[in-house]
């Protein structure tokens, strides 16, 4: 599968809510970095980082646009409570090596009702 059509796919397994599933599109050393937050490093890191995520907030991603360059996948996402962002995947012998999302973390606490830090 080419970039593009794994990240839909990886789409399809988010909004299942699979962080079991959704880690085994990450390379065993994949760097997930959310920018809002510190980098995840490690396929069990950030299986966990989507377990917590998932058991906090009903989150639903819904492709806007993706864009293909070679190894490089770009997403446009929006959701149902109107969040957007974007999301780039470096992707090598089909697996997610690195991940970046950018996306306003206020705005997603406060639609999904969870705490804001102070």
């Amino acid at each position: 599968m080419n970039p593009k059509e794994i990240i839909k796919k990886w789409v399809e397994t988010f909004n299942k809510g699979d962080a079991e599933k959704l880690a085994s599109f990450y390379s065993d050393n994949a760097i997930n970095h959310q920018v809002a937050n510190e980098p995840v490093e490690g396929k069990e890191a950030i299986k966990q980082m989507f377990a917590n995520e998932f058991a906090n907030a009903t989150m639903v991603c819904i492709i806007e646009n993706i864009f293909e360059d070679g190894e490089w996948a770009i997403l446009e996402w929006k959701d149902p409570l109107g969040l957007r962002g974007c999301g780039f995947f470096k992707i090598h012998n089909g697996l997610i090596q690195f991940q970046r999302g950018y996306w306003d973390k206020l705005s997603f606490l406060k639609a999904h009702d969870l705490p804001i830090p102070q």
